[in-house]
């Protein structure tokens, strides 16, 4: 036995046993590891499913627009609402740029008689609004992104969206980094001007004038929706400062030519309120040049100063002898329907 070469490699009875169960646990720590790292791929690899479903999204398609015409369709993404189903219903900018007492208020109810048109009204003459560039630019990104809430947001699918703003009301002011911005953003500009200067001045100083007496029942009233209360406030017959006349009415028309220079450079069209009185197709062309289906506008505004202008001004007389032989005496007999 002592010569047996096997004698001093045998393994005693109970090694096997250690062995497996070594093996045993060695295996399950083995297993425990691996499920935990194919756990923590799973779990990783769902997350990242899951952001981009969150940021990949489908463009809107718009193989039908003119390529000149792609700077000016928006796609607005609303961060107060979404617009569902409208989500792919093209939007265009647009911005009425007037002076006061040029009609725009009237302009501005035909334009939301429109199914599909929210023009938001004199947004800047709150003054905080215009007080430097970024409110501007703040205000205005909230309007064209469709966020900016008042009467005349549509329920429908909006496709001309914009707002009324004044000459005065930061415009001028600020007009580099505004027509900057319009080019940049695809806003439109509706110039409306009045003609008769004359008649424009007219409605100023009655205006004026009622914000104090306030003759409708003590409430001032701009705008009105009834003979009666037309007739009421045309009962004021202003006094014009005969001195001054020429120089005022050169004044307007050069601000009027000034906003034209500047903002020749953008999109634009110039219209007249005596000629959107006069000629209906005026508001057809200007349905065109928003691209919105045409539709039949009406507005419930009632025209304030009508008829001669000899029944409107308290020193007719004055007034006549200083316009007569200038280059605005075609003002004192330019009469006009509304």
């Amino acid at each position: 036995m002592a010569d047996d070469p096997f004698l001093f490699t045998q393994v005693p009875k109970k090694s096997p046993l250690m062995l497996r169960m070594i093996v045993l646990v060695f295996a399950m720590i083995c297993g425990v590891f691996m499920c935990s790292v194919c756990l923590k791929q799973i779990s990783t690899k769902s997350k990242v499913g899951f952001l981009k479903v969150q940021v990949i999204e489908m463009p809107c398609s718009k193989p039908w627009i003119d390529p000149s015409d792609v700077p000016f369709v928006h796609f607005p993404k609303p961060i107060t609402y979404s617009r569902a189903e409208c989500a792919c219903h093209p939007v265009r900018f647009f911005a009425i740029l007037s002076m006061q007492r040029s009609g725009s208020g009237w302009f501005e109810t035909l334009l939301n008689n429109h199914t599909n048109i929210s023009s938001n009204g004199e947004i800047f003459s709150v003054k905080v609004r215009r007080s430097n560039v970024s409110t501007i630019v703040e205000t205005l990104d909230k309007v064209y992104n469709l966020d900016w809430f008042s009467s005349a947001s549509k329920n429908e699918c909006t496709a001309a969206v914009g707002l009324k703003w004044m000459l005065n009301q930061g415009l001028m002011q600020h007009h580099v980094e505004i027509v900057e911005y319009f080019k940049r953003r695809g806003v439109s500009a509706i110039f409306l001007f009045r003609r008769n200067l004359l008649r424009r001045m007219i409605s100023v100083l009655a205006n004026s004038y009622d914000r104090n007496a306030k003759l409708l029942n003590g409430t001032h009233k701009s705008h009105v929706h009834s003979h009666h209360e037309a007739d009421i406030l045309a009962k004021y017959k202003p006094v014009i400062n005969a001195t001054l006349l020429i120089p005022n009415l050169k004044k307007v028309e050069e601000t009027t030519a000034k906003a034209l220079e500047y903002f020749k450079s953008t999109r634009h069209i110039v219209l007249y309120y005596e000629d959107v009185v006069r000629n209906r197709t005026k508001l057809r062309d200007l349905q065109d040049f928003l691209k919105v289906p045409q539709r039949e506008l009406k507005s419930r505004q009632v025209k304030i100063h009508r008829g001669s202008l000899s029944n409107q001004i308290e020193n007719w007389e004055d007034v006549q002898k200083t316009v007569q032989g200038s280059r605005y005496e075609s003002l004192l007999h330019t009469d006009y329907r509304k």
